[in-house]
């Protein structure tokens, strides 16, 4: 076995973990190729938070399939971890990993073997017997101390931004939400193994890192419902930031998603403090109508999210406020939907991530009978998205004539980059040739619907 391909659907901790399943497979002398050059294990990270990308992960099984038909095809991700009967049939030489702990013995063994057989062979088992209240976690711990681990990420290959997880797991049960089921066990990477592996990333070039993780603001705790925490107010991750701005050479730190309550004082203070966290956070609202957020199993209030978004520009240069909407929940009213538009509007949001509710089977949602008619549900979903544009516009046009930095990215018409505060950039034509991953001081000239035209200051 010499070649290997991995395919990643679905989000940043995917990304991430695809990224380390890399790096461990390269560190068997493997050689990454794309798949039409019929590479000889083919990885597929699938997502399945919707049906939809259940239905892209199987595709991507049966396009490896059919590119690679002699491949060893090792599937990974969220969809083998759920039986919702959506992975029937895979095939031949096709491997399911049903329990994330399994994958690098796996990888371990297909690469050490000789023959499919002797992998077939290989069975996991848990011999433990644990009957504590807390045994599935203790199982989950022992797991790892006792099997080959996915090997901590010294680059971010292919990409200018390094993602970087530092949590997993939720045990919040969001009515419409599956990821309770395929990562239940809620975790964090210790403070300094984090700190370690920024300082590689950037060690290998990388200017700028995300800190994702599936529900970042329980970072360092060992759920995600805020009534379990020992304290109201959860400040392990702001402390974190406070170390890892202090990494030398690390230009860009950014967040990813955020609850309301996520954003404590101290975090805020922190966001402060340091000038290379970047004015941009996302806060995943999902609906402004109290009515429908008590539906959905949600944390907290309309009224909690507005408040976080007022204190949020008292304190940070025109921040970038950015959010998750989810259009036509069941039972959710014309006014529920106007409530909505009206807190968009209010919170003057610089991107919206807007999505028609889909029932998703294995949920509490799936269940529920007051669908909202097709119809409306498109018309609502085309008037928020409209407010996206509108809302996009109005928060780049505020920094016309004015210098923001731009991290560069490769672009096939243009040389483009993302700002401080995420919205892109696209640079002029100039004389000085423009390389990927630099920081360049950019002069922004025109605001356009996709993005903020800037000249490079020489």
């Amino acid at each position: 076995m010499q070649t290997f391909s991995i395919n990643t659907l679905g989000c940043k901790v995917n990304q991430y973990e695809s990224q380390q399943i890399r790096e461990l497979l390269e560190g068997f002398g493997l050689c990454q190729v794309e798949l039409p050059k019929k590479p000889d294990l083919v990885v597929v990270n699938t997502c399945c938070v919707t049906h939809t990308a259940s239905a892209k992960s199987r595709q991507s099984i049966r396009k490896a399939q059919k590119l690679s038909p002699d491949a060893i095809i090792v599937v990974c991700g969220c969809l083998p971890t759920v039986q919702i009967g959506e992975l029937h049939n895979p095939g031949e030489n096709v491997y399911i990993i049903n329990h994330r702990e399994q994958l690098a013995c796996t990888l371990t063994q297909i690469v050490s073997s000789k023959t499919a057989n002797d992998v077939q062979s290989h069975h996991f088992r848990d011999k433990s017997a644990i009957k504590a209240e807390n045994a599935s976690k203790i199982a989950f711990e022992n797991k790892l101390a006792n099997k080959p681990k996915l090997p901590k990420l010294t680059s971010f290959q292919g990409h200018t931004r390094a993602f970087l997880k530092i949590q997993d797991g939720c045990d919040g049960y969001c009515s419409y939400c599956i990821i309770p089921k395929t990562r239940p066990i809620v975790h964090s990477k210790p403070a300094g193994e984090v700190l370690q592996e920024a300082q590689a990333l950037v060690r290998a070039g990388h200017k700028e890192i995300v800190v994702t993780g599936v529900f970042l603001g329980a970072y360092g705790q060992r759920s995600v419902r805020r009534k379990n925490w020992d304290k109201p107010k959860n400040d392990k991750l702001a402390e974190l930031l406070d170390k890892m701005a202090e990494i030398p050479n690390l230009e860009r730190i950014r967040l990813s998603s955020l609850e309301p309550d996520d954003v404590t004082l101290r975090l805020m203070d922190i966001l402060c403090k340091h000038r290379n966290i970047m004015p941009h956070l996302h806060l995943s609202l999902q609906s402004g109508s109290n009515t429908v957020l008590k539906k959905m199993g949600r944390q907290y209030k309309a009224e909690q999210f507005w408040d976080k978004v007022e204190i949020l520009k008292s304190r940070l240069d025109r921040p970038a406020i950015t959010a998750d909407i989810i259009v036509g929940y069941p039972g959710e009213t014309d006014a529920d939907f106007e409530q909505t538009v009206n807190l968009a509007g209010e919170a003057g949001f610089a991107k919206m991530h807007i999505f028609p509710f889909s029932p998703r089977k294995g949920t509490a949602a799936e269940s529920l009978q007051d669908i909202v008619d097709t119809k409306v549900m498109k018309k609502r979903v085309q008037i928020l998205r409209e407010l996206d544009i509108e809302l996009g516009y109005k928060f780049r046009q505020q920094f016309v004539g004015e210098t923001a930095t731009v991290l560069t990215e490769n672009s096939n018409e243009q040389t483009c980059g993302r700002s401080e505060r995420y919205f892109m950039v696209y640079l002029e034509k100039t004389r000085q040739k423009v390389k990927k991953n630099e920081l360049l001081r950019v002069k922004l000239v025109e605001n356009t619907e996709k993005g903020v035209i800037g000249q490079v200051e020489l």
